[in-house]
């Protein structure tokens, strides 16, 4: 089924041919200081990320996103909520028409411009397919983009290359990138157990988001909002606003790290 963020196939519409987007431990959440559980037995976590990994970049008309060779323990993220060892899959980028909305989750009312997900998942299970039916199948570090003065340079690589895949099918080659380089300083978290923000928006993730916006420029947001989510012979429709609105948190528990 086709989906996307408009109003006809947007959030409000996947239920219909996605029923577990209806479902009690659907993403993004709204993160308030005041309903997080301080869990002093979180430990810190740590990605150990192999640049030779890096194979491609590409538009696929929803976001942009980089993908990397996970066909063994390559590029791995461990240690906090997490059981074992997630292998990184792809990383990609939600943002907003504008530099005042744009993430996923909220946090104290706040919206950032940005919201950068990186996609692990549990290689206990034969396959990627075989771990999104899991419900500790995949983990998710999210990382909010903030408008600022002082942009966060190692932005820039992945936006260099957004020329090569302005409009939705293209894709170019990516090597030798390292995502940790992205990671702001403080690794502070808060966790939960939630969904894909995406159809199907199968729940099985769970989510580390972190505390620390990175900041970026607004010329860098700008080129985000470049791209198209159309094919090159189409007209050229801005790819903006592809971010979810929050979902009920109902009786799910959000822990901190600190």
């Amino acid at each position: 089924y086709p989906w996307g963020y408009d109003s006809d196939n947007g959030p409000d519409q996947w239920h219909k041919n996605y029923p577990i987007a209806k479902g009690r431990h659907q993403s993004p959440i709204e993160i308030n200081n005041k309903e997080v559980h301080y869990d002093r037995s979180l430990l810190p976590w740590f990605a150990s990320y192999d640049p030779g990994a890096a194979k491609t970049i590409l538009n696929n008309g929803k976001t942009c996103r980089v993908v990397f060779d996970d066909s063994f323990d390559r590029s791995v993220l461990r240690g906090g909520p997490l059981p074992g060892v997630y292998r990184l899959r792809q990383l990609h980028f939600h943002w907003g028409s504008s530099d005042d909305h744009g993430s996923e989750h909220v946090v104290n009312g706040v919206r950032y411009a940005g919201e950068l997900h990186l996609l692990h998942w549990n290689p206990k299970y034969s396959n990627y397919l075989d771990a999104v039916r899991r419900t500790d199948g995949i983990a998710v570090l999210a990382i909010f983009l903030q408008v600022g003065k002082t942009p966060k340079p190692e932005m820039k690589r992945i936006l260099e290359e957004i020329n090569a895949i302005k409009t939705k099918g293209k894709e170019a080659p990516f090597r030798n990138f390292d995502p940790s380089i992205l990671f702001p300083k403080s690794h502070d978290y808060w966790t939960y157990h939630g969904s894909f923000t995406t159809p199907p928006c199968e729940e099985c993730i769970t989510w580390i988001v972190l505390r620390e916006p990175i900041i970026v420029s607004s010329d860098q947001m700008a080129k985000l909002r470049s791209l198209s989510k159309n094919a090159e012979n189409e007209p050229d429709l801005p790819l903006v606003d592809n971010w979810r609105p929050t979902q009920p948190r109902y009786f799910r528990m959000v822990s901190a790290s600190f």
